[in-house]
């Protein structure tokens, strides 16, 4: 027979031990707590056992708690693993547990706080959910959100199928549209609300500091037209060019590489199968062929890669070979506004309005003027230091500051593809290491409270940073006719993060608030590699604050706009179940993502309940190898 392990003996003295620190642990949490009362008297009745349990969470955060974790496994007792939304509890049962198993029994003081049961913080955060969110859809207790794209102003029938498909949340971004679009957006939803028996919640986005690059200069006007090759470069597919009267000037028929605007008197002229001599802009001597002359317009086939720019001369043989007829090109429409950066360039961020620039460079291709682009809040750069980092487009380009003057900011690019990125106008502008001095309520921002105030359920709060930005936003609600909607803090920057427990302690004077995890710019701000990370620590705190968390950004985005998921996006909409809603985007498939997402969730809600595996019944086998 084999020997039989050893039995492991517990360290003499252990239990008591750990009793020890875990009492002195407790006395601890309900100390720091106490030093906070008057943050805890200025929330509202809604959350003082909310905002006491948070503050509990927090101080046992504090340290590491790995070390008694293992102690505690060891005893098979709880490692204190899942007690957020009930950390004295959880406390109190474990040195419950110890107390029984000491020899003599230790005694446990009672002149604490009254003990909660373990259900009490789970019914909390069930409450305030639906007082934000509405109550759940049968079947599934994470709602869906939904962003409104413009067309929904005018689509009843698509609000109508998405709240039949599941939608609980219909979410407006006021930096789109305008009232009257947003009007009408909510008269929609009122009325599929009617006809089928359904509620759902009108969620309104301040817009926020829209801190964004500024308009670029228009590239030359030129058209690249190329035709389409195989992998060994022969034509496959030529480039289809549609003629049409510059005088009456007529849209293709179907999709061209280019449209053409000629001669009336020259297009008329033309005959299939004629060919169209040219000199592109390289001096290249090239030729099209007209194919067909039946509509419009013609159509003509280009074999070769050609650069044409306006007035170049097209000339086209006459029938009878005697001498030739010509027009010119019209106008042809500018190249794309947008800079070419590389990794080691100068970028130079001015802090005047003036259309931003590509760099110049001499014969030998160096550098005689670095590339120069603006930004749509030029105060910032007040607030911008040397050696602090700066992305622009959702992180796609990087860089870091290397110096900063009156009228401008020097830019050195880390980041960027190894051909060299494009950076475009209108793209975001973050600079996670700097202390902005940016309020998170734009100007627009409070104009829009009038209307949000009598027509929206729930109100986000953008670029949410600091408790004086939370503490605006209610003075600004406060001072509005009817009733106030709830508060959504959007965490979308490091510094939001980083503030969140007082933002939160502020949020909860009202009755009702939630938060956002806006990913995108989240990830750029605190780095891509740490989101997972800091999403989870999120959670977290708002789990411990009873506090119901929204999922945003890029769920199911690909599906949403192309109409086929990613493997990635399946998991990670999965992984959104451990929050209380998640936010979908507009795009032309977002009905079938909703329908996708609604079955994610249902499924999702028998494996996990926040960071708690639920152990149903596995059917993957019902017997082993070699059973009968």
């Amino acid at each position: 027979m084999p020997k039989q392990g050893k039995k492991r003996q517990t360290a003499p003295g252990e239990k008591e031990s750990l009793f020890t620190e875990l009492t002195a642990l407790r006395a601890e949490l309900v100390n720091e707590a106490e030093k906070c009362q008057p943050l805890l008297d200025a929330v509202h009745v809604n959350y003082t056992q909310s905002a006491r349990n948070l503050l509990h969470y927090l101080a046992l955060r504090r340290r590491d708690l790995r070390p008694l974790q293992h102690r505690l496994a060891a005893l098979g007792l709880s490692s204190l693993g899942r007690a957020e939304s009930h950390v004295l509890a959880t406390l109190d049962a474990v040195l419950d547990t110890l107390a029984q198993l000491t020899k003599p029994a230790s005694k446990r003081a009672h002149e604490d706080p009254p003990q909660w049961n373990f259900s009490e913080g789970a019914n909390l955060l069930a409450c305030h959910t639906e007082c934000l969110l509405g109550p759940p859809t049968p079947g599934r207790e994470v709602r869906i959100m939904v962003t409104m794209p413009s067309e929904a102003a005018t689509d009843y029938t698509l609000i109508h199928t998405l709240l039949k498909q599941g939608m609980d949340c219909m979410r407006i971004n006021c930096a789109h549209d305008d009232e009257d679009a947003w009007q009408r957006m909510i008269e929609h939803l009122r009325r599929a609300e009617q006809a089928l028996g359904r509620s759902c919640r009108v969620v309104m986005d301040l817009g926020g500091p829209k801190l964004r690059t500024g308009e670029i200069e228009a590239g030359p006007a030129v058209l690249h037209l190329r035709p389409r090759r195989d992998e060994f470069g022969r034509v496959v597919a030529p480039a289809r060019i549609w003629l049409t009267a510059d005088c009456n000037p007529h849209p293709p028929p179907s999709p061209a590489d280019a449209c053409l605007e000629v001669s009336a008197h020259w297009l008329a002229r033309l005959r299939t199968g004629q060919r169209i001599k040219f000199v592109d802009a390289r001096d290249s001597r090239l030729s099209m062929t007209i194919v067909d002359t039946t509509g419009p317009g013609c159509w003509a086939e280009l074999g070769k890669t050609a650069y044409l720019v306006p007035d170049t001369v097209l000339r086209c043989a006459k029938q009878d070979d005697k001498g030739s007829f010509e027009t010119r090109v019209g106008p042809v429409p500018p190249g794309a506004a947008e800079l070419v950066v590389r990794q080691g360039d100068l970028l130079i961020l001015g802090r005047d309005n003036l259309p931003g620039r590509a760099a110049t460079f001499d014969s030998a291709g160096r550098i005689l003027t670095p590339a120069i682009i603006g930004c749509t809040l030029p105060e910032v750069l007040d607030d911008v230091r040397p050696g602090e980092s700066i992305w622009f487009d959702d992180g796609r380009i990087g860089g870091v500051i290397e110096r900063v003057e009156d009228d401008q900011a020097d830019v050195r690019i880390t980041h960027a593809l190894p051909g060299g990125s494009k950076l475009r106008g209108d793209k975001g502008i973050n600079l996670p290491e700097s202390v902005l001095t940016l309020s998170a309520l734009s100007d627009k921002d409070i104009e829009d409270l009038s209307f949000i105030t009598r027509h929206a359920d729930v109100v986000e709060l953008s670029f949410a940073g600091s408790v004086e930005d939370v503490g605006r936003l209610l003075a600004h609600l406060g001072g509005q006719q009817g009733p106030q909607p709830a508060v959504v803090l959007k965490i979308e920057t490091r510094r939001g993060f980083e503030n969140l427990p007082g933002m939160l302690l502020a949020a909860m004077r009202t009755p009702c608030c939630g938060v956002m995890i806006a990913r995108g710019d989240l990830a750029v701000e605190c780095g891509f590699e740490r989101l997972a990370e800091v999403q989870e620590e999120i959670l977290w705190i708002c789990e411990a604050a009873h506090v119901p968390v929204i999922w945003a950004t890029q769920v199911l985005e690909t599906l949403a706009k192309k109409g086929m998921p990613s493997r990635a996006e399946i998991t990670d909409a999965a992984m959104g179940h451990r929050a209380e809603c998640v936010m979908l985007n507009k795009g032309p498939h977002i009905v079938t993502a909703v329908q996708l997402l609604d079955g994610i969730l249902r499924r999702m809600q028998a494996h996990q309940s926040k960071k708690r595996a639920m152990l149903r019944a596995l059917k993957l086998a019902f017997s082993l190898p070699g059973e009968p």
